[in-house]
């Protein structure tokens, strides 16, 4: 009885935290309609800040709650909403997403710049660890005690505030017609902000109260998925119910102390089985309650993509190829391993592109799927022992088309789920595949064979030999990878040529209408995420072969978000997109960190310069993401259009390529470091445009647009240039003339606001209405 009490109570504190950090995802939700990924990572944060009060600088414990709870937790929920959350309207649902994940990676980074993961903290229970009572033969600490009197207050609070409140009522109109509520005379603006305020709050709350109930150590990356758990809460109420809500938390908390009290001692794998068990109640919760119907017409939104053609799909394979040859003889041998390892990541990134860019389908853990081939090959694709150990094509290919059944099998049961729920269903999918089985480094047993799936918790990773091609040679991996990217993408363009396509799209654009001109999506669904799994189970091999040995960190579902998020930065609808987001995600900003430490302890004068450009460069992918929401497209489609400007300026272009050749060729010389080439690479790539509007305005922006820029010639005007307001004072200027006196209450011309075409000018004093008013007035 004891015991039933003792895991009882622990689940109901653990419940009732949960509610609490689920209420602010319901209050988010409700009043802007964005998910906010990031809302465990706001938890960790305001546990690391209460930490540093409290214990790092003994501020009492009150005045620190004050401080966190009542200044920063809001301020950090209004500044999110203004200034990032409020520009996402009219963006698809990927985007919004990748914003809160950037967001929540930007924080992760942020509290490890501040905090150093190697320093332990532990955060002690209000009122000491001491402070406990009996009940019932069990032993409660008043921390938990407190937890579920504040979860208690806060559900009935916010079920108040909801049901029985004027800014209830307006909160849940924020999201469903805000223009009605303007016109009403509320500003939907405020009220989001107040929620995400709120919400914050809530958040932080949760951060303080359970990082003493999982053991009171602090560390970045654990209390983030803790708190992320309370996402099957959160989803048990459909982001909308309270109640639902609460009951949904408490029940989770319960199962996992259960379990934990209750398994077999038989079972090796209870606790795996317990972290696990939240994502595997998302899932279940995701499939079984009723979706939304079908979305008709399509929302119009900001991301816009073109889609070349075969053709010069293959000419850019080409030049890609050609490209990274020429990168490579200007690389050390230890670097040709690096830059593999980021062609890899290109080819998981390319799932993407196919899922998400094209189909409009989403998926949060594309490693999973690498980790699942990765596995397979390991057990069923090496032969040979020792150093003569080497990857099979058969292996691979073994691997490859498990990773693409098990995509299917996967979206088999979520293929009725679309836009966040079927993000949230592969989320827990990746989360439960890390916590249950690539942690499953034990022996079992089964019908008389021993077998360990992720064994001693490392994977050693051969390279594959086919006939006499053998990948141990670093620059023949290298150029193997990038052919199979480039054989890949343009796979890739062809099928969007298709009819299959042509398919896609139509189900990304309108459900409803693709299904009523008999287009079965549930095949299309399924299709396409066993293409996309099976291409990122392809580059998972590659990768984990690249690396050499991999563990289950190599595939956790921070890294999947990362790496989703810098494809969608750079362009998810295009394969170039999934290339510069796959290299970046793998390699790019780690180089740059990398560089800047060896930099700090080579010169010990500008330690601190370099180490904060390093930290600077942690943090940059964050930023990036964030700022994804202004351009929606990625930042390759920004490139594309101006270089379409360039077309008629073939002198632009040959002058950038010449620029370009000749940084290369003093680089392979010597003359030019490295990175100086890379610099004078990027800065002319992305300058070139610019250059080209500014050096052949008319070729570059066609002739009427260049006139309209052209700035204003005195000697044209009343020739060539209309008289207006701005060829009259340029005029006087050049001829030194005083500006003239403006009427008392008159605003100059340059400065006037022109009045709307559809509304009548107000009214001076002295005009013929207000005159003839007078006048009836005054009869």
């Amino acid at each position: 009885m004891d015991t039933f009490v003792t895991f009882t109570i622990l689940g109901l504190v653990l419940g009732s935290v949960y509610a609490i950090a689920a209420s602010g995802l319901v209050l988010t939700y409700n009043t802007s309609g964005i998910f906010n990924f990031a809302h465990g990572a706001q938890a960790m944060l305001g546990a690391f800040l209460y930490w540093q009060f409290s214990v790092g600088w003994g501020l009492p414990t009150p005045l620190a709650l004050l401080i966190v709870l009542g200044i920063f937790g809001p301020l950090m929920g209004l500044g999110l909403y203004f200034l990032i959350m409020r520009g996402l309207r009219d963006t698809a649902e990927v985007t919004k997403i990748v914003v809160t994940v950037s967001i929540m990676l930007g924080m992760l980074f942020l509290s490890q710049w501040f905090w150093h993961a190697e320093e332990p903290r532990t955060l002690p229970m209000f009122f000491g660890d001491d402070s406990k009572f009996a009940f019932l033969g069990a032993t409660v600490h008043v921390h938990e005690l407190l937890c579920l009197i504040a979860a208690v207050a806060i559900a009935v609070g916010l079920r108040l505030l909801f049901t029985r409140t004027r800014m209830g009522a307006t909160m849940r109109g924020v999201v469903d017609d805000p223009d009605l509520l303007r016109l009403s005379g509320h500003n939907p603006e405020r009220i989001a902000g107040f929620s995400w305020a709120l919400s914050s709050m809530l958040a932080v709350l949760a951060g303080i109260l359970i990082t003493p109930i999982s053991g009171g150590t602090l560390e970045a990356n654990l209390l983030t998925l803790l708190v992320i758990d309370a996402f099957a809460a959160a989803m048990f109420g459909r982001l909308r119910s309270i109640p639902r809500t609460f009951v949904g938390a408490v029940v989770l908390g319960l199962a996992g102390t259960y379990l934990l009290g209750y398994a077999p001692s038989t079972w090796t794998w209870t606790s795996n089985l317990r972290v696990s068990l939240p994502m595997i109640a998302l899932f279940v919760v995701l499939i079984v309650l009723p979706q939304d119907r079908l979305r008709g017409a399509a929302v119009r939104t900001r991301e816009r993509y073109h889609v070349p053609s075969v053709r010069k799909a293959i000419g850019w394979a080409i030049a890609l190829i050609a490209i990274v040859f020429l990168i490579r003889q200007l690389m050390v041998e230890s670097a040709v391993t690096t830059l593999t390892i980021g062609v890899c990541f290109a080819i998981i990134a390319l799932s993407l592109t196919v899922l998400t860019g094209y189909a409009g389908e989403m998926n949060l853990a594309p490693l999973s799927f690498g980790a699942i081939a990765t596995i397979v090959v390991y057990h069923f694709g090496i032969t040979g022992s020792g150093l003569a150990q080497r990857l099979t094509i058969v292996g691979v290919i073994l691997g490859v088309i498990v990773a693409a059944l098990v995509g299917g099998l996967v979206a088999l049961p979520a293929l009725r789920l679309r836009g966040l729920y079927l993000a949230l269903a592969t989320m827990a999918f990746g989360v439960f595949l890390s916590n249950m089985v690539l942690r499953d480094t034990t022996e079992h047993e089964l019908f008389g064979v021993k077998f360990s799936i992720f064994t001693g918790g490392n994977l050693v990773i051969p390279p594959l030999q086919i006939g006499p091609l053998d990948l141990a040679n670093p620059t023949a991996f290298l150029m193997t990878a990038t052919v199979v990217f480039a054989v890949l993408g343009v796979g890739v363009v062809a099928l969007r040529n298709s009819g299959y396509g042509r398919r896609l799209t139509a189900m990304k654009d309108s459900p409803a209408a693709s299904a009523m001109l008999g287009q079965s999506l549930v095949r299309l669904k399924l299709s396409v995420f066993v293409i996309s799994a099976g291409i990122a189970g392809l580059g998972g091999i590659l990768m984990s072969s690249a690396m050499g040995s991999v563990s289950g960190e190599t595939f956790t579902i921070i890294i999947s978000l990362t790496l989703l998020m810098l494809t969608v930065v750079a362009g998810i609808g295009y394969v170039s997109g999934a290339f510069f987001g796959g290299v970046m995600a793998g390699v790019g900003f780690s180089v740059i960190m990398v560089s800047f430490n060896n930099l700090a302890k080579a010169q010990p004068d500008l330690e601190g310069l370099y180490l904060l450009l390093g930290n600077l460069a942690a943090v940059s992918p964050a930023l990036i993401g964030i700022g994804v929401g202004h351009n929606p497209s990625g930042s390759v489609h920004q490139v594309v259009e101006g270089y379409r400007k360039l077309r008629n300026a073939k002198p632009v272009l040959v002058g950038g390529a010449a620029v370009v050749a000749v940084a290369y060729l003093l680089a392979l010389t010597g003359v030019l470091d490295n990175w100086w080439f890379a610099t004078i690479t990027i800065v002319t790539v992305f300058a070139l445009p610019v250059v080209g509007e500014m050096v052949m305005p008319t070729e570059v922006l066609g002739a009427e647009e260049a006139a309209r820029r052209r700035p204003l010639d005195p000697e044209r005007i009343g020739i060539d240039e209309p008289y207006g307001p701005e060829a009259t004072d340029l005029v006087d200027r050049e001829l030194g003339l005083p500006a003239p006196a403006l009427p008392a209450g008159t605003v100059p011309a340059a400065t006037a606001v022109p009045a709307p075409v559809d509304e009548e000018p107000a009214a001076t004093a002295g005009s013929e209405p207000e005159k003839e008013l007078t006048t009836n007035a005054v009869s």
